[in-house]
């Protein structure tokens, strides 16, 4: 094994507070907008591209509302978690330092362009990864922002580290490994390794 992908939501941070809050605020002071965002309707989204969440959090909307709401949303919320942040699983930053000794790092996550460079800047961690991938930014799906990082940094035995169906998914088109972390949003049922929270890493790779 040469390196380590993560996903982010539920396996680096959980940043659902502030997000909810972020889109609360828009869906308020929109002629469009229904009530307002809880963290529980972003628990149902996790793992999903931006068109699948807008038709789950805004289903009472035609497709071009749903979609026009949510981009607002996601302009919102990048300005929300460059002030605020989310919540880092315990033990994250002293894990990553030290994998990132052995391993080179990777996140591939199904976000908008801006939200991972959010994580990286409020919390400081940048350092720690080689570089990232999401389809706000190539409009791939999740498996194929795997195989592009792979090969645009020529790595040879990767894994990969999520929380949801999605993920173990995206992994099986990618043909690495799964690595899946039970601490997160979702229920997976086969995998190749489980954590039960993110400090296991070092045991399972160091």
């Amino acid at each position: 094994m040469d390196s380590i992908i993560f996903d982010l939501d539920g396996t680096l941070w959980d940043s659902r507070k502030t997000v909810a809050k972020s889109w609360s605020e828009v869906v308020k002071s929109s002629p469009d907008g229904i009530g307002e965002i809880t963290e529980e309707d972003l628990k149902a989204t996790m793992g999903l591209q931006i068109k699948d969440i807008a038709k789950i959090v805004f289903g009472y909307l035609d497709e071009t509302k749903q979609m026009e709401l949510i981009l607002d949303c996601c302009h919102n919320e990048r300005l929300y978690l460059l002030d605020e942040g989310g919540q880092l699983f315990p033990g994250l930053e002293e894990v990553l330092q030290k994998l990132s000794e052995r391993y080179k790092l990777f996140i591939v996550s199904n976000c908008q362009e801006g939200y991972i460079e959010a994580f990286y800047e409020y919390h400081g961690l940048k350092q720690y990864f080689q570089d990232f991938e999401n389809p706000g930014r190539t409009g791939l799906s999740k498996g194929e922002n795997i195989q592009l990082v792979i090969e645009r940094n020529q790595l040879k035995s990767p894994v990969y580290v999520g929380d949801t169906q999605s993920d173990k998914d995206a992994t099986e088109y990618a043909k690495v490994p799964f690595v899946y972390a039970a601490y997160g949003f979702g229920q997976v049922e086969v995998f190749n390794y489980k954590i039960d929270n993110f400090e296991e890493l070092i045991n399972l790779f160091m």
